[in-house]
């Protein structure tokens, strides 16, 4: 076996040492970094309740009382779904509410012509993807030992759907700066973001790429440092938390697998 083979196998045990540790602890983890943003922006909905419905009535022209509602959808949407999801109760329906909160900031913030946040948000919605898989994972503990057929299929099309949306978030990470250390940050994360893709070392490279995602945000989304008065200081955030979000959904990936369709189950049956 190649030396690079044997490192990777190596890596391999290591990790799933530590996941073995982690198991129980790692499902919520990734819950609370999955549902991340819609909790900075629920709360963020009630303490700048004035300046949003102010933003949304100049946006559109919509009259105050219908921005005020398009606020109060978004502060009881995105509050009450992430209470859903964090206390395990009726996760479905809590991410049936997120995934409209998503489209519906999509059309009012004029996110469907801005690539950069488009991409963002066709990641979060590989993240809620992923959420739905694993509610539907833990449904099928409830009722073990009672055969199924096929009931794995939409799971395995929800957890390939969350992989491929998560690699957009990536996308709008690289740089192109004409550095050794970016070019090599760059070209790392494209490789673990295309085996994430393919489900092939998954594991392994979904860690690898949270522990990359997880450095890079704090390094480059530091809006702590920012004084409260500057816009940056918001943009940032958004960043960040969003950033947050797709580290949960890969540590779904982590917890959950990549699930059929992927090259690492099809390995299990040459």
């Amino acid at each position: 076996m190649a030396r690079g083979g044997v490192w990777i196998e190596k890596l391999e045990d290591i990790a799933d040492q530590t996941l073995r540790l982690l198991k129980h602890v790692l499902p919520t983890t990734a819950r609370l970094c999955l549902i991340s943003t819609f909790l900075e922006d629920g709360i963020r909905m009630y303490v700048q309740w004035s300046e949003q419905q102010e933003y949304m009535d100049m946006s559109w022209g919509c009259g105050r009382f219908l921005a005020a509602m398009f606020v109060l959808v978004n502060l009881i949407g995105q509050l009450g779904g992430c209470i859903m999801v964090l206390s395990r109760q009726r996760v479905p329906v809590a991410c049936s509410i997120l995934l409209f909160i998503v489209v519906l900031q999509t059309f009012a913030y004029n996110i469907l012509w801005d690539m950069h946040f488009l991409l963002r948000n066709l990641a979060l919605i590989g993240a809620l993807a992923l959420l739905l898989a694993e509610s539907r994972n833990e449904a099928k503990t409830l009722f073990a030992g009672v055969p199924t057929l096929g009931d794995n299929k939409p799971k395995n099309i929800l957890q390939l759907t969350g992989r491929v949306l998560l690699a957009f978030m990536y996308v709008t990470l690289l740089r192109f700066e004409p550095s050794v250390m970016q070019i090599i940050q760059d070209l790392l994360g494209t490789i673990l973001i295309v085996l994430v893709t393919l489900g092939y070392k998954t594991k392994l490279s979904a860690l690898s790429l949270v522990i990359l995602l997880f450095g890079l945000n704090f390094y480059h989304n530091a809006w702590w440092n920012i004084p409260t008065h500057k816009p940056l200081r918001d943009f940032l955030k958004y960043d960040f938390f969003q950033t947050l979000s797709v580290i949960g959904g890969l540590l779904m990936i982590v917890s959950l697998g990549p699930g059929g369709v992927s090259m690492d189950e099809h390995k299990k049956k040459w």
